[in-house]
């Protein structure tokens, strides 16, 4: 088992010097945020990222895309692919409309229930806009995660990745938003599927599979 607290702060320190420039990380404000992570669902982030861009011009704020017309919203989205995910999204912002005077929920029990809020979508956006304590485990982080801790176990099961989830929680930074974001910085550019760059990894030394010569 690597050492947490050491581990959390070299990750944190490597982040806030080698992040990527992203346009969603130059902002605050949570439906900017929700609407990144909603692109960033099973699409690569040099395709979201005019996608993204051209939305926030053009819809400038929650009430801008809760009043849009869905045919409009749907033709900005082409390219995109799984319109469920712009569906879904405005369905929920016009419940952020009805129920929260527009202002997204920063409270996890009702920012859950909305609609096509999943664990990932829901740590990532209330950490990050939020700094609430919650995991964001995608499939960088479990591939991070798994070789950190050289488990073996299917990171495809519901069971495992809620194991994953707590465990990340179980002793998450105080700056839950950027340590969310460094987990899944260093498996998208460091600790990646097939051609790791070990070498130069930040938290190599706490890596139980370079340890072991498992990576």
């Amino acid at each position: 088992m690597f050492n947490r607290s050491e581990f959390n702060n070299t990750l944190l320190n490597w982040y806030h010097a080698n992040k990527r420039e992203l346009p969603w990380r130059e902002t605050s404000d949570p439906f900017k945020i929700w609407l990144s992570e909603v692109m960033l669902q099973q699409t690569q982030v040099i395709t979201v990222i005019p996608y993204y861009e051209k939305f926030i011009t053009k819809y400038k704020d929650l009430d801008a895309l809760a009043d849009a017309d869905e045919t409009s919203l749907l033709k900005d989205w082409e390219g995109l692919g799984y319109y469920n995910r712009i569906r879904n999204f405005q369905h929920a912002v016009k419940e952020v409309q009805a129920q929260y005077q527009s202002q997204v929920p920063s409270n996890a029990e009702e920012f859950f229930k909305l609609k096509g809020v999943g664990p990932y979508i829901g740590g990532a956006v209330l950490s990050i806009a939020f700094n609430n304590q919650l995991a964001a485990v995608d499939g960088n982080v479990l591939r991070v995660m798994s070789r950190l801790n050289r488990d073996g176990r299917d990171m495809t099961k519901a069971s495992v990745q809620k194991d994953i989830k707590q465990y990340i929680e179980s002793d998450m930074p105080l700056e839950a938003g950027d340590f969310n974001q460094a987990l899944m910085e260093l498996g998208a550019t460091i600790c990646t599927p097939r051609t790791p760059k070990c070498l130069v990894c930040p938290v190599k030394e706490h890596c139980e599979a370079e340890a072991a010569n498992e990576v």
